[in-house]
């Protein structure tokens, strides 16, 4: 279609300019100049496909290049000259005809004006073969993004619940021979927790809402290990329970608060998770009483994660800040809604 149109547009010059040609000799340079354009640089853009490698454009391809610029030249004078034969084999040229042929159809003069036209032809299909290549290029790289960030964020889901489990099971066996009865409950609850990490296992995001009935389980749990020594208290704006979040992702902050914050007080403490919109802007805020203590052999693998997967979901739209304010440790992650 390229080839068809800017070969038309070419050839239609001659409507432009006539110089006192007569009709009939304009349509059939009109039609035989698109013929002659299209099949000698049709053979030379096969050529160019055929041997020239724009990754690896060296010395060797230039002289291909070269020659073969030179070759798609000749075959354009060579077919070109033959349809003029033709032309005059068949009807009688005009005066006009006769003269502009003279002052302007010498060899030289010929063949310059058709290596500059194939020459523009040249620099054109480059241009328009640099920005395909570009194009590919940019779509293969968005696919290989997309998929190292299916496959990290699948590794890093696989992170939490092996995690969990861990810490989870840890508790049962530190309960088993105090209270068999609480042992059963936290196994049960375990198990629920367990099916919904399953479950969302395979998703990057669900509702902020079905989010919160996973801490609810997990806070019911903790509270059958540390009975009165946790307070939960939750302040949840209503307009961000339908909003996307990652899943497990507040469960791991409220994790991380009850094994390093509370569990550690004697007199224990409070664990506060607070949800609000402000404008395009979600916040996600959990606080513990205590202070920020990492330990020097800690993995921080819930820390880690909940960063990774933000940023690989949101990319530079969300935050993650761990910081101590007044006796208490603030998780808090604010994710851009636009």
């Amino acid at each position: 279609m390229l080839q068809l149109l800017g070969w038309g547009a070419v050839s239609a010059l001659i409507f432009i300019f006539p110089f006192g040609f007569s009709l009939k000799y304009t349509v059939y340079t009109f039609f035989t100049g698109i013929i002659v354009g299209v099949l000698s640089t049709s053979l030379f853009r096969h050529y160019l496909k055929n041997n020239i490698d724009l990754e690896v454009f060296g010395s060797a391809s230039i002289k291909r290049l070269f020659a073969s610029f030179l070759g798609c030249s000749g075959l354009y004078y060579f077919f070109a000259s033959m349809l003029e034969l033709i032309y005059e084999s068949v009807w009688t040229r005009t005066a006009a005809e006769i003269e502009w042929i003279a002052e302007n159809a010498g060899f030289f003069i010929g063949i310059f004006n058709i290596m500059s036209t194939v020459f523009g032809w040249t620099v054109i299909y480059f241009i328009v073969k640099f920005i395909l290549e570009a194009n590919k290029n940019h779509l293969r790289q968005l696919v290989l993004n997309a998929t190292l960030r299916e496959a990290q964020l699948n590794t890093l889901k696989g992170q939490v619940n092996p995690h969990f489990m861990f810490n989870s099971l840890n508790n049962i066996r530190g309960l088993m021979l105090e209270d068999v009865e609480k042992s059963r409950s936290m196994i049960t609850k375990i198990s629920e927790m367990l099916e919904y990490a399953l479950d969302k296992n395979m998703v990057d995001s669900i509702s902020l809402s079905d989010e919160l009935e996973m801490v609810e389980n997990y806070i019911a749990l903790s509270k059958i290990q540390m009975e009165d020594r946790l307070t939960f208290e939750k302040t949840i704006d209503k307009e961000t329970l339908p909003i996307l979040i990652p899943p497990m992702i507040i469960q791991l902050l409220v994790e991380n608060a009850a094994k390093h914050g509370i569990s550690n007080l004697k007199a224990g403490g409070v664990i506060k998770l607070k949800t609000e919109r402000k404008g395009d802007e979600l916040m996600i805020a959990v606080s513990n009483t205590g202070k920020l203590k990492i330990a020097k052999d800690s993995t921080q693998l819930g820390l880690k994660n909940i960063r990774q997967r933000l940023r690989l979901l949101f990319g530079g739209k969300a935050s993650f800040k761990l910081e101590e304010v007044q006796d208490e440790v603030v998780a808090t992650i604010k994710i851009s809604l636009i």
